[in-house]
């Protein structure tokens, strides 16, 4: 893992830096020293949520937007992050080509400002939960992929490694894929086209029934904010993984019927749960994450486990409801 010295008088672009991963992220690097840049348009994050530091300048814009991007280059970052994107599934089927500009021509965007500025580092945040598909064998390991897709968000995922996969070839730029599974934790406000666990706790807090579509009995590798962003500054950090795919997940697998009634032991809703149907896409009953290659390249340990983290995440929101109520789509179901 990386050390608290590595990144100190560093500078640091975080794309999308105001989300749920990118303010974790963000508050780390500054207490480990380093100089940041937030580039993020707010489409579906909250100005309050950017860490308050001299070490901090944000910057409001889209990765569409050249001069907004140029003016964040102009930094000269050592380290890109490349988190920023238009998530997620339902959001790409509804608005495809939004997903495409954004995921597709954005990422091409900032992975050229970052050859030519010479960058000494892109962590592309990439999705283990896209891009292996629903027939991967479990757990998902990094050498099998899918190009049976079932969004454009994943198709665009998909996207964004090929290109940095180009950009580490012929232009020798160093870029470490970086890819996610089902990240939670504090930080990451409720929305409409957000995670299902900021939508369940703010859905219990107001008394209302946690909507699980499926069975329940689907799983996800749920992993803890904080153990995803020590991945991260691994993967800016450790030698000779040029070009790299790598997991960050937890590693095991919680039912979603498990999670739902959690989150409502926790904040005390009385509502239950209902259950609805399937969406179309969703067609991953199971989702588990092989961590084996981001303990061996990146001493990646999570360390977190699943309740406590919810209980943090809990917290959270309860610090910072005033806020997420006045700011979000999410104020009823």
């Amino acid at each position: 893992m990386s050390s608290a010295t590595e990144f100190s008088g560093r500078k640091v672009l975080i794309t999308g830096g105001a989300g749920g991963i990118g303010s974790n992220l963000t508050r780390s690097l500054a207490d480990r020293g380093a100089e940041i840049v937030v580039l993020d348009d707010l489409s579906a994050s909250h100005a309050w949520n950017i860490p308050v530091d001299p070490a901090v300048t944000f910057i409001k814009g889209s990765i569409l937007d050249d001069q907004a991007v140029r003016q964040a280059f102009s930094f000269k970052p050592d380290f890109v992050f490349h988190l920023a994107a238009l998530f997620a599934n339902q959001n790409s089927i509804e608005h495809p080509e939004d997903d495409l500009m954004v995921n597709g021509l954005g990422t091409l965007r900032i992975l050229q400002y970052a050859q030519i500025t010479d960058v000494e580092r892109v962590v592309y945040a990439s999705s283990g939960c896209s891009i292996y598909g629903a027939d991967a064998p479990l757990p998902l390991t990094e050498g099998f992929i899918s190009d049976q897709l079932s969004t454009p968000y994943q198709i665009t995922k998909m996207l964004g490694e090929l290109y940095s996969n180009f950009f580490n070839n012929h232009y020798g730029l160093s870029i470490v894929k970086t890819r996610f599974f089902n990240s939670f934790g504090p930080g990451e406000a409720p929305g409409r086209y957000r995670n299902v666990i900021p939508n369940f706790i703010a859905w219990a807090m107001q008394g209302q029934p946690l909507p699980i579509t499926g069975t329940g009995e689907e799983t996800r590798d749920w992993t803890y904010v904080v153990d995803i962003v020590e991945g991260l500054l691994s993967a800016a950090t450790v030698k000779g993984i040029d070009g790299e795919s790598i997991n960050l997940a937890a590693g095991k697998e919680t039912r979603v019927i498990d999670m739902a009634k959690l989150v409502n032991e926790i904040t005390g809703n009385e509502a239950g749960i209902e259950f609805l149907p399937r969406r179309n896409w969703d067609n991953h009953s199971r989702l588990l994450g092989s961590i084996e290659k981001a303990g061996d390249l990146l001493g990646y340990t999570p360390k977190t486990a699943f309740e406590p983290g919810l209980r943090d995440t809990v917290k959270w929101f309860d610090r910072n409801w005033d806020k997420i109520l006045a700011t979000t789509d999410i104020a009823v179901s």
